[in-house]
This record gives structure tokens, C-alpha cells and sequence, in this order.
């Protein structure tokens, strides 16, 4: 009977969160992730074909955690203006709930490789984005924010505002401030129209 595996797949991503939370995408290694979970090299290269596969592994992991409780905010409510709310409180909640994985998607996939993804990696990330910016399109329909101009509206207000509020701290490695979940909202609703008092 085989020995199960020493390092699983979710350790060795846990490793390379870290290591990307602290030194950006540079800074994971397959050597890095590694020693960071004191295994052999070959453990790592076992589950990652190479660097390129476990710097999409790691970004994607991470995206699609965010992803699914934004959709799931966005969904909340069947009031388009509630649920916009929802969404953009989502992001920074969920940031202060995961300030590692929210520091490593300040990033960008394009800083964690994804140009040497393969192209299954490449295809589930824009899977991913599609799903999300298809709920915010139906969402601007829904608060008759259409055309060019609502649909950048729509996204300043539910992805660009709220990462706004997020970023200085998390990138000085500071503790988000306790009001800014009710900045991005309020934030968000005024760009949409909504009154915020």
C-alpha cells in the first residue's frame, strides 16, 4: 500500500500565500515553498509541473475563494442598489478576513505569470472573471447603468473603490481600518446614484 503523501497540495499553497504576502510574486520559489514547509524539493515539484504551474495554482486557489463569496454577495439580495452594497462591504470584508490572500491579489495575474500559464490555467482564471463581470453587467442593467460609461461606473464602484480602501494598509502590512467596509459601501452607492444618508 502506498505511504500517503507527507505534503499536500493545500500546505505547499499555504507556503506560497505566505511568501507572496510578503514578498510578492518574486519571492515564491519552488525552493521558497519548500523549505518554508521544511519538505524536499521533490515534494513540490510532484504536485507543480514547474514555477509557471504553481504561481497559477496559487493565484487561482486564491481568486476563485474571493470570487465565490462575491457572487454569493452579489446574489444576496434581490434589490439590485442592496446588493451592490453587499458587494463591495464583500470585498473588503472578506479582505480583512484573508489580509494574506488579499495581499497577494493586489498583485495582479499578470504579475504572477500568467503569460507562461498553460492554457487550462489560463481558460479556468477567464471563467472566473467572465462569471463575475457577466453578474456586474446584469447588475448595471439592473440599476440602468448601460453603456460604456455605467459599466466602468459599475465597476469603479463594486471592484476599483473598494480595492482602494484595502490597498494602503495591506501593502504597509497594517490592519484594516475598522470603518472601511462602510467607506466602500457608501462609497459605491453614491457612484451608483444611491442617496447614502
Amino acid at each position: 500500500m502506498p505511504r500517503p503523501p507527507r505534503f499536500d497540495t493545500g500546505e505547499l499553497l499555504d507556503a506560497a500565500v505566505l511568501l507572496a504576502a510578503g514578498g510578492g510574486p518574486a519571492a515564491v520559489t519552488m525552493s521558497a515553498v519548500a523549505q518554508t514547509v521544511a519538505a524536499p524539493s521533490g515534494s513540490v515539484y510532484h504536485r507543480f509541473t514547474g514555477r509557471p504551474a504553481l504561481l497559477a495554482e496559487v493565484w487561482l486557489r486564491t481568486v476563485e475563494g474571493f470570487q465565490e463569496g462575491y457572487l454569493a454577495a452579489l446574489d444576496s439580495d434581490p434589490d439590485p442598489r442592496r446588493a451592490a452594497r453587499a458587494g463591495a462591504r464583500h470585498v473588503v470584508a472578506w479582505s480583512r478576513a484573508h489580509p494574506r490572500e488579499a495581499a497577494l491579489l493586489l498583485y495582479g495575474a499578470e504579475q504572477f505569470g500568467r503569460s507562461g500559464w498553460s492554457e487550462e490555467h489560463r481558460e479556468r482564471a477567464d471563467r472566473g472573471n467572465g462569471r463575475v463581470f457577466a453578474r456586474l453587467d446584469e447588475l448595471g442593467t439592473a440599476l440602468g447603468a448601460t453603456g460604456p460609461e455605467g459599466r466602468d461606473r459599475v465597476v469603479l464602484a463594486l471592484i476599483d473603490l473598494p480595492l482602494a480602501a484595502i490597498r494602503r494598509p495591506l501593502r504597509a502590512g497594517l490592519p484594516l481600518p475598522a470603518h472601511a467596509e462602510h467607506l466602500a459601501e457608501t462609497s459605491a452607492a453614491a457612484l451608483l446614484g444611491e442617496s447614502t444618508a
